[in-house]
């Protein structure tokens, strides 16, 4: 069969319908370049199979890439690929991607509590609780990274483990009506925290690529800070401009 993508199937347990997770893992081949502007993807039925989805959740995916300016259907001819500088999808400030690019990103929960922030926290919010998040990340199945995301507490008095296993962004949008619109981010190097779990490859006190982030709302004000550990023997911090 013809090998389009070095992935798993989208058929994990997620929150994200599977159309979604479809479209979402294809914008990230078009973003990293693996689908190349122009190309022609193969027969639905093919790539249906490949990616362990029904023909007819394939062709709503389509059509979403459709609307959404980066898939061009030629009736008798098949789909072409046409890159999209603002195609934004559900991942789109998720700056990681495995080293050969793409992959898509799913997380595996494995704590959430609201607790005083500590000290080595940046000031944000107008509280002193936060609701602390880990997560392993993983890129088409493979553990790529460890998360802490501290979510101030005035957005949500509590937050729901089931929420928490695709993008966060999403939830915040959809659930808490908290956009964030923009993000910085810091890139370094760090120590393995010492919670990781054995998924993930290196092990606590070993180096990892390390990312800081602030996330911010229309209003500038910082809702979100995170701290994200990465395997750069998986994956890679990538930034795009166009």
């Amino acid at each position: 069969m013809y090998q389009l993508f070095e992935i798993q199937s989208v058929t994990q347990s997620t929150a994200l319908p599977k159309y979604v997770q479809t479209a979402e893992l294809l914008i990230r081949e078009i973003a990293s370049g693996r689908l190349a502007d122009g190309a022609r993807l193969p027969p639905e039925r093919d790539m249906a199979g490949e990616l362990d989805v029904s023909v007819g959740t394939l062709r709503k995916a389509l059509n979403d890439l459709t609307d959404r300016g980066l898939l061009e259907r030629i009736q008798g001819s098949g789909n072409y690929v046409r890159h999209k500088a603002d195609a934004a999808g559900v991942y789109a400030i998720f700056r990681i991607g495995l080293v050969d690019g793409g992959g898509l990103p799913t997380a595996d929960l494995l704590d959430v509590t609201r607790l005083k922030k500590p000290d080595d926290l940046p000031g944000f919010g107008a509280s002193d609780a936060g609701h602390r998040i880990r997560r392993l990340r993983r890129l088409s199945g493979q553990p790529a990274a460890l998360e802490e995301i501290w979510l101030a507490a005035a957005w949500a008095t509590s937050v729901r483990r089931e929420d928490l296993l695709d993008s966060l962004y999403f939830y915040y949008r959809t659930r808490l009506g908290l956009w964030i619109a923009r993000a910085e981010d810091r890139i370094g190097v760090d120590v393995v925290p010492d919670w990781a779990v054995t998924e993930f490859d290196l092990a606590p006190g070993q180096p990892a690529g390390f990312i800081e982030r602030w996330g911010r709302t229309n209003e500038g004000a910082i809702a979100e800070y995170s701290r994200t550990w990465f395997d750069s023997n998986v994956a890679r911090y990538i930034a795009r401009m166009r």
